[in-house]
């Protein structure tokens, strides 16, 4: 497993659950002194599930601490006028998912986390995965295909 690729992935999963940067940083940070202070996943085999359950956690505590807090989406970066439209039109249409498909979609797509590793994270089967993927899928692309993104 190689570390630096999936702090990367951590943090983006974490800044997809708080929607700030700082937040999402430490968060992503005690993830991994949490992951390294226990050896008892890593040694049997389920290190990137660990991850991942550990940055769950954290991410819902951050969430009780900070629950009167409305959280902040922080858009970064340098993009065209056309990506710049897009990427809020994803990102719309994203928000009418529910938060499990906009999750599963994250975990899956973006961070490329084995279905395996997913359904192990949700306690539920490979199979069960297979179909929610397969059903936000296809009604993210209902959602952007009416703007004519796909």
């Amino acid at each position: 497993m190689d570390l630096e690729e999936q702090y990367d992935k951590i943090y983006r999963y974490c800044y997809f659950k708080v929607h700030q940067r700082e937040t999402a940083e430490d968060i992503t940070q005690e993830t991994f002194l949490r992951f390294f202070e226990s050896s008892g996943y890593r040694s049997k085999g389920q290190s990137l599930q660990y991850l991942y359950t550990i940055a769950r956690h954290l991410c819902v505590d951050e969430y009780r601490k900070h629950k009167t807090r409305p959280l902040e989406d922080e858009t970064a970066g340098n993009y065209s006028d056309d990506n710049m439209v897009t990427q809020i039109s994803v990102k719309a249409t994203l928000s009418e998912l529910d938060e499990t498909e906009r999750e599963l979609l994250l975990l899956r797509y973006v961070n490329e986390v084995s279905v395996n590793v997913i359904s192990k994270l949700y306690g539920i089967s490979r199979f069960a995965v297979y179909r929610k993927l397969l059903q936000a899928t296809k009604e993210l692309k209902n959602r952007l295909g009416r703007e004519d993104f796909m």
